[in-house]
């Protein structure tokens, strides 16, 4: 039987540790990965598991300083998944042209900035459109489909 071998990042980046972005970084960490989290609350940091075998960084994202802190450069993954659109997008954009990271992931909590995200070249991950078509796909009758 063949078996379908998963590939993680070795080094992955999480900006933002409330709920999905402690949830990424337990899971990331527990696969195996080195990974540092960047979140503006140390409090936040409570969300991770004890587990959890990387590294915190309290400060803001969207500074260079902090960035730098996180080894960023050396990074191939960085998945900026706070609440706020704007603070996603900017760590997002210096990470990919700044940084050069091969793989970014962008949480969009308004799925109307989607294009634009895109545009930019990010590819984005909207919780609410997914939340949306699951609710749909969920209405959906037998046979309708």
């Amino acid at each position: 039987m063949e078996t379908i071998e998963t590939v993680w990042p070795d080094y992955t980046v999480v900006v933002g540790c409330g709920r999905v972005g402690s949830l990424l970084a337990d899971l990331l960490s527990r696969a195996g990965g080195s990974v540092v989290v960047i979140d503006r609350e140390e409090a936040a940091f409570e969300l991770l598991s004890p587990e959890f075998s990387g590294f915190r960084i309290v400060g803001d994202a969207v500074e260079m300083e902090v960035l730098r802190a996180a080894k960023v450069e050396k990074a191939d993954c960085l998945l900026a998944v706070t609440k706020d659109d704007n603070v996603n997008l900017m760590a997002a954009q210096v990470a990919r042209e700044i940084f050069q990271i091969p793989k970014v992931l962008v949480r969009i909590v308004d799925p109307q900035r989607e294009r634009l995200y895109r545009e930019f070249g990010l590819e984005t991950i909207s919780p609410t459109r997914l939340t949306a078509n699951a609710f749909l796909a969920a209405l959906r009758k037998p046979g309708k489909g």
